[in-house]
C-alpha cells in the first residue's frame, strides 16, 4: 500500500444495523493491511462495534472516520464516531462499568476504552458526541501513550 493511501481517511455512514456490519469489516479490513496481529484486530473491530452501536442508539446515527497512522515506524489506526445526539451529561459515570441509559450491559464505552491504547471523548448535552480512540501495531511504551 502506497504511502498517500495510509493517510486517507474513510467515511462510514452509521444508520442502520446494517451499517454496523460495514464498520466492523472496514475496521478488520484496515487493520488487516497494517499487519495488526489477530488479536489485536479483534480488540479494535470489538472496540469499533460497541462504539459504532452507541453512535446509532443513543446518538441516532452519525459516522465513524478510519485513519491509518505512524509513529517512529509504528502503524496505527484512528478511529472516530461521532454523532449529533443529545450529548453525554456525565462523561465519568457513562465512563463506569454497568452504567447505561438504555438496556444494555453498561460495558459499550469503558469496556471499548479497555481495548485500545488511547480513547478519548468529546461531548456536551445537546451538542452531540465524538469518540475517537487510537491502536497501535505494536505496543508503545507507556510513558508515549495517550489517556484523556
Amino acid at each position: 500500500m502506497a504511502a498517500r493511501d495510509l493517510a486517507m481517511t474513510i467515511r462510514v455512514p452509521i444508520r442502520s444495523d446494517a451499517d454496523l456490519s460495514w464498520v466492523r469489516q472496514q475496521v478488520r479490513r484496515r487493520a488487516a493491511e497494517l499487519a495488526f496481529g489477530l488479536v489485536q484486530q479483534t480488540k479494535l473491530v470489538t472496540a469499533a462495534s460497541e462504539l459504532a452501536r452507541n453512535t446509532l442508539v443513543y446518538g441516532g446515527g452519525g459516522h465513524m472516520e478510519i485513519t491509518s497512522l505512524g509513529h517512529d515506524g509504528t502503524d496505527g489506526l484512528c478511529l472516530s464516531f461521532v454523532d449529533d445526539g443529545p450529548g453525554i451529561r456525565d462523561v465519568r459515570l457513562a465512563m463506569t462499568d454497568g452504567y447505561t441509559t438504555g438496556d444494555g450491559l453498561g460495558l459499550g464505552l469503558s469496556g471499548a476504552r479497555r481495548l485500545v491504547d488511547e480513547f478519548t471523548i468529546d461531548t456536551e448535552p445537546g451538542r452531540g458526541t465524538a469518540v475517537t480512540v487510537i491502536t497501535w501495531a505494536a505496543d508503545l511504551p507507556v510513558a508515549e501513550r495517550a489517556v484523556r
